[in-house]
């Protein structure tokens, strides 16, 4: 087994969150109606960072999801509000995933999945997935009532691990994300899944590419045995 973890980001990251729009442009009447609701949690979670708010991903998008409702003036039910947010459940991998992952094992790397979801979600969505026999472990950073890009959770998932952080390397398509890991020693490596603006001001890994595969290449090619 290679000396060096790689976590992964789960939504977006490894899950599409694609199948999650037709229900959303339903409920809301608005094409850019998920888009403004994931932007609206990242949003919020980060807030809750910087005052210190403790809470959960699953209270986050409940709350993110009346803001989105009140924004746009439309009163949503009970039900609609579970099937909206049980689709996170429900989510396929993107097609790269699965070779990339196998290709990462066959080499000796040990895979995590590591996200601000619960470790009863993260867990049901890689089983729904059928990505279960891809990861080694889950890392949920719910215990620690933050989210990240908060510093905490990056030293969190080391402790979890019992692992130093510079043999980790968080994969994600989140600008933010790598930049959280990097300021905290962790390795990174960016895939631009959405083709994002990728913020100057931040940390930038030298890993990026536009799929999982190509990722995998450069993070076998790059490993340096201690």
């Amino acid at each position: 087994m290679n000396s060096e973890i790689i976590l992964f980001d789960i939504n977006e990251t490894v899950l599409d969150l694609s199948s999650l729009k037709p229900g959303f442009i339903t409920a809301f009447a608005q094409q850019d109606a998920l888009s403004l609701w994931f932007s609206r949690l990242l949003h919020t979670s980060t807030v809750c960072i910087a005052t210190g708010v403790r809470s959960d991903f699953a209270t986050l998008a409940a709350i993110t999801l009346d803001n989105v409702a009140t924004y746009y003036k439309v009163t949503l039910s009970d039900k609609q509000r579970t099937e909206l947010l049980k689709g996170f459940a429900n989510l396929q991998a993107h097609s790269d995933i699965k070779p990339a992952l196998s290709k990462l094992k066959q080499h000796g790397f040990k895979t995590v999945a590591f996200s601000n979801s619960s470790s009863a979600l993260i867990n049901q969505q890689i089983a729904q997935a059928d990505l279960a026999e891809y990861f080694d472990e889950v890392v949920s950073v719910e215990s620690t009532g933050s989210f990240k890009p908060d510093a905490t959770v990056y030293q969190f998932v080391g402790q979890q691990l019992g692992v130093a952080k510079e043999n980790l390397r968080l994969v994600a398509t989140h600008d933010w994300d790598t930049h959280g890991a990097m300021s905290q020693g962790l390795k990174a490596a960016y895939i631009a899944r959405t083709a994002a603006f990728y913020n100057p001001l931040y940390l930038k890994p030298e890993i990026q590419g536009d799929n999982m595969l190509e990722i995998v290449e450069q993070i076998i090619s790059a490993y340096k045995p201690a």
